[in-house]
């Protein structure tokens, strides 16, 4: 499949930086403009993200599919919130409305303080576990023809059926974690597997060890999607001054984060991802081609925080470093939104793909 890029959808124009996972404002002038710029910009897909108290991911990604004409909403769903046969039913309904352009992305949890928050009191294993079983509950909802039953560890149901289906009959799901219990879903489930950018190296032994599980398990690789947050300007020297600029907002911005100030008084990140990050960055700031790892270190890594650095023609440069050993969904997005989105798909989207359609040519002639 070909090389694909995904943005993040925001839903107020303040909504940047380590607050966006707290955001809970709603522009919905604000969220029209962003979800068409990236739709304009060229990006295949967009992030819906959850948080408990962030405007309701299902109905963003529903205004979001409904405003646009070709980007597909990943949509970030908790298997805790609400029962399986009725998310079966709903993602359908939903992939219907943006006629089949959906992607469902599973969040086990990485913090039990914000699972509790929505009355969630399993362990990160037991999480995990549901996820599991959420999403064989989903398909099997989905390939139904006739009413099906299920009795599992978590959940159980009798005699359940949907008359509305997927367009395309599934919808693909996302599973994302750098643990060995994420790398299990997702190499057993996943049709995509999302990882946060780490250098190349941990990146491919991360890829490597989601697809020794899928052989396992009989299955097809899943799809690799990793993720940065670019900084760009027009030449070297420019980027790395506006990287030290945005650098100093996150610090600021991090003095008043409600995640930041939990992590301060409980030490580091409880999930396997955010503490890879900030292992990383001990080890240098700059890594491989222009990885840069301090702004996991300013925001104690809360979420995808690395970024890479530099020119455009640098930065694609990058990507295409990513593409080399195995992912073909692309995740940059930036510090300044909205700004940074209309950016990328100007200076960086068309380069990816012009040199992705080079090599692809040269390959044909050869």
């Amino acid at each position: 499949m070909p090389v694909e890029f995904i943005s993040a959808v925001h839903t107020d124009s303040g909504a940047s930086g380590p607050a966006a996972s707290s955001r809970t404002g709603l522009d919905v002038d604000h969220l029209r403009k962003y979800a068409r710029a990236l739709d304009d910009g060229g990006f295949d897909h967009t992030l819906v993200a959850y948080h408990s108290a962030s405007p309701d991911a299902f109905q963003i990604a529903q205004f979001v599919a409904t405003h646009t004409e070709r980007i597909g909403p990943i949509l970030a769903h908790r298997p805790g919130v609400i029962f399986p046969t009725h998310a079966a039913r709903a993602l359908a309904t939903l992939d219907r409305i943006s006629n089949g352009r959906l992607t469902l992305h599973i969040i086990s949890g990485g913090s039990d303080e914000e699972q509790r928050r929505e009355g969630d009191y399993l362990n990160k294993e037991e999480r995990y576990e549901r996820s599991d079983e959420y999403i064989q509950i989903l398909r099997k909802v989905w390939q139904a023809e006739g009413p099906v039953s299920h009795e599992g560890k978590y959940f159980k149901f009798e005699g359940y059926y949907s008359d509305v289906k997927p367009v395309d009959g599934l919808v693909p799901i996302s599973v994302g974690g750098s643990s060995q219990d994420a790398y299990r879903v997702g190499g057993q489930q996943g049709d995509i597997f999302g990882l946060w950018g780490e250098p190349l190296k941990e990146t491919a032994e991360q890829i490597a060890a989601v697809n020794a599980v899928a052989d396992a398990a009989g299955r097809p690789h899943p799809r690799i999607w990793v993720s940065f947050r670019p900084i760009i300007a027009p030449t070297e020297e420019l980027a790395w001054e506006k990287a030290h600029r945005t650098l100093g907002v996150l610090k600021d911005q991090a003095k008043n984060t409600e995640l930041l100030r939990h992590y301060r008084t409980t030490g580091r990140p409880a999930n396997v991802g955010s503490q890879r990050l900030l292992d990383i960055a001990e080890r240098g700031e700059v890594q491989d081609r222009c990885l840069w790892t301090a702004p996991a270190v300013a925001t104690n890594a809360a979420g995808a925080s690395t970024a890479l650095v530099g020119t455009p023609e640098t930065v694609a440069q990058a990507l295409l470093d990513y593409v080399d050993i195995g992912c073909d969904l692309l995740s940059i997005r930036g510090y300044d939104p909205l700004n940074d989105a209309i950016d990328y798909a100007r200076h960086v989207l068309p380069l990816v793909r012009q040199e992705l359609a080079h090599r692809a040519t040269s390959s044909q002639a050869a």
